[in-house]
């Protein structure tokens, strides 16, 4: 199958050097200046740099009499590239840079290869963007080449009348014969060998500036569209496209699907997942006029969002103290730590589902100036609707899963339209950040996480002391915000701690209060004792497992016990939240499953200041470790806030983000 592969491979590369060959005989050819090929030959040896997707025709300015090699990466589609280069008597040098990649792309040696090349008199061609993106960013790797051969980058561009282009990540064209075949160059850089950080930065935007200039003029000159050739997330950051077909058959399905409303908000209200006091909220009916004066609307999606984003509410309102905030959530849970803990000049609703004429009737009335999503939770409906009002969006902690990345990417067609209408995105990391831009969002700023400057969840002390009271001596295990399929595995460990620890007091919160009951009833079969918190029991020295199944306790209990496990880290999940639990003073455990918080595990991981686990058994032996060793529970203590520490910031940098945004302050 290879060897199949690699001859097709091969074939088509002949193909294409035959197609290049066929271009440049049938084409009228404009050079500028009109002497580029004799500079060309003057520099030689030097490196000739073009934007990914647009080098096809550059083995035409190739001499003939020198010797150019060309930088190829070594995956299999770049054989067929690699042939086509050999067919127009040009050399190989295989790698490339990784980008933001962590896996080894044979960069280290290309760059040596390529510096050697050089040194033996040979000039080299190669792209200045590194796949698989973002397309027209120059990277360092070039710039290096430059500074350790002493050679200079010429920048260059070629465009045909007639072309052919692909919606990949650089926009690669295929240009076309009988055509007007353009090339242009920019004037040498180079880079200075003993060039320092900030120096080498200058150059690569240098190149970044020349390369465009280049490629705006060969399209200009040869009088082709440029927009067609430009990469689709910098045509939607320079003006968002229309809803393509896909965000139409949502809005339609949506709309279609209004009148089956009531009948789902019942559906839930029997589950306790909506509260039917308040199903117009849900239908974007208001309980409550708008109040004078601007308005910022924060929408989060549930409990963990809502208390990100409170400190953010409070510098909302510290900015102009004439500013109403309204905050909107979509679960009953949020709805109530957002009654206890919402400041005053700030109310909740409820978010209307995702219908347009909810949106319509929410938008209608509320009028906000300002529209700030959290995290990953948005309505295509209800952002696009905000968006042809005029109302400035903004994003929020900003927050992808590796494979909601993968999915947004392959569905960018949907995304582009939604995305590229948010004035300001703050995403969590550079990997996040790459991703919204691929998406045509035009402001993204890495923040980092607003959650790890969040105030931890609130201590009710009446109730520890009477939990204290309660538990005595006993040492207590804590598994937090546990899912469905965790729980199992949980009380498997509290049976084999028993054995070392006979008097072990293990509590359970599940994520869904609502489980308590089922969960209870399934501990009780195993032979476990459980108690249920929201039976307004107390555990007493005959409770195995106390289920904790109320809403608003997590800061109560953390502050209880000595070590936590994480719950939705077992199961595919992606984790919940370790920050507040190591805010509390607690020692963190976690399942393999924590990519929802990978920065705040990843510093906590590289401190050894966690334990990841992922049998019974793991868990057992680690929380046997912690409660048995103060000192030890007191190092992954210091270390884990001290890990956190190094990446808060995350709130002042939203805020002076938001900044041109916000409801600018009057005085009357």
């Amino acid at each position: 199958m290879a060897e199949t592969k690699t001859t097709v491979m091969r074939l088509g590369g002949r193909m294409l050097a035959g197609l290049i060959k066929y271009v440049v005989k049938s084409s009228h050819i404009v050079y500028e200046p009109a002497d580029l090929r004799s500079r060309l030959r003057a520099t030689h040896p030097c490196i000739i740099a073009s934007w990914h997707g647009q080098f096809m025709m550059l083995a035409h300015l190739h001499p003939g009499d020198i010797k150019v090699a060309a930088m190829v990466a070594k995956h299999g589609d770049a054989e067929l590239i690699g042939e086509a280069m050999l067919q127009l008597n040009t050399g190989l040098i295989r790698g490339a840079g990784a980008g933001d990649r962590k896996r080894d792309r044979g960069g280290a040696q290309a760059l040596r290869a390529a510096v050697q090349a050089l040194k033996d008199d040979t000039s080299l061609v190669m792209t200045a963007d590194i796949p698989p993106g973002p397309a027209r960013i120059a990277g360092v790797g070039i710039i290096m080449i430059a500074r350790l051969s002493g050679c200079p980058i010429v920048p260059v561009a070629c465009a045909t009348k007639r072309f052919l282009s692909f919606d990949t990540w650089s926009r690669m064209t295929v240009n076309l014969p009988y055509s007007k075949l353009v090339f242009v160059g920019g004037d040498p850089i180079f880079v200075p060998r003993d060039a320092d950080a900030n120096m080498l930065e200058a150059k690569r935007l240098e190149l970044e500036t020349a390369l465009n200039a280049a490629t705006v003029k060969a399209y200009a000159l040869a009088g082709a569209d440029i927009s067609r050739a430009t990469p689709l997330d910098q045509l939607a950051a320079q003006s968002p496209p229309s809803p393509g077909l896909g965000l139409k058959i949502y809005r339609t399905a949506l709309s279609a699907m209004r009148p089956a409303a009531p009948l789902l908000l019942t559906m839930r209200e029997r589950r306790g997942k909506e509260d039917p006091q308040r199903r117009g909220e849900r239908l974007g009916q208001a309980q409550r006029p708008r109040p004078l004066g601007p308005l910022v609307w924060v929408h989060a999606a549930s409990v963990g969002e809502t208390n990100a984003v409170l400190p953010l509410i409070d510098s909302i309102l510290a900015h102009n103290d004439q500013s109403h905030v309204l905050l909107t959530t979509g679960t009953v849970t949020s709805a109530d730590l957002a009654d206890n803990r919402l400041p005053p000049r700030a109310f909740h609703q409820y978010i209307p589902l995702d219908v347009p004429i909810f949106a319509a009737r929410f938008l209608d009335h509320w009028r906000p100036d300002t529209a700030i999503f959290t995290e990953s939770d948005l309505w295509p409906n209800i952002v696009l609707a905000a968006a042809e009002r005029k109302i400035p969006l903004a994003l929020v902690n900003a927050r992808m899963s590796p494979r909601s990345m993968k999915r947004w990417r392959s569905h960018a067609r949907f995304g582009r339209p939604m995305f590229s209408r948010f004035s300001v995105i703050l995403a969590q990391n550079k990997r996040i950040t790459k991703t919204l831009k691929w998406l045509g969002a035009p402001n993204v700023i890495t923040s980092g996480n607003l959650k790890i400057d969040a105030p931890p969840p609130p201590v009710d002390q009446a109730a520890l002391d009477a939990l204290i009271s309660a538990i005595g001596s006993r040492p207590v295990f804590l598994a937090a915000s546990t899912h469905e399929g965790e729980d199992a595995m949980i009380a498997a460990a509290h049976k084999l701690m028993r054995r070392n620890l006979p008097d072990l007091l293990t509590i359970i919160v599940p994520r869904h209060p609502e489980r308590g009951y089922a969960l209870s009833t399934l501990l009780n079969s195993q032979g476990h004792r459980a108690t249920r918190r929201s039976e307004r029991a107390l555990p007493d020295s005959a409770t195995d497992i106390y289920i904790a199944d109320t809403i608003g306790e997590l800061g109560t209990l953390y502050a209880l016990a000595p070590v936590a496990f994480i719950g939705g880290s077992l199961i595919p999940h992606g984790g919940q939240n370790p920050i507040e639990a190591v805010r509390h003073g607690t020692c963190v455990l976690s399942g393999p499953h924590n990519h929802n918080f990978r920065d705040a595990y990843l510093a906590l991981r590289e401190a050894n200041a966690c334990v990841i686990v992922s049998t019974a058994d793991e868990i057992a032996r680690a929380t046997e470790l912690i409660l048995s060793n103060a000192d030890e529970a007191q190092r992954m203590q210091i270390s884990a806030n001290e890990a956190l520490n190094q990446l808060s910031g995350a709130l002042a940098i939203t805020m002076t983000a938001l900044q041109p945004i916000l409801p600018k302050q009057t005085r009357g």
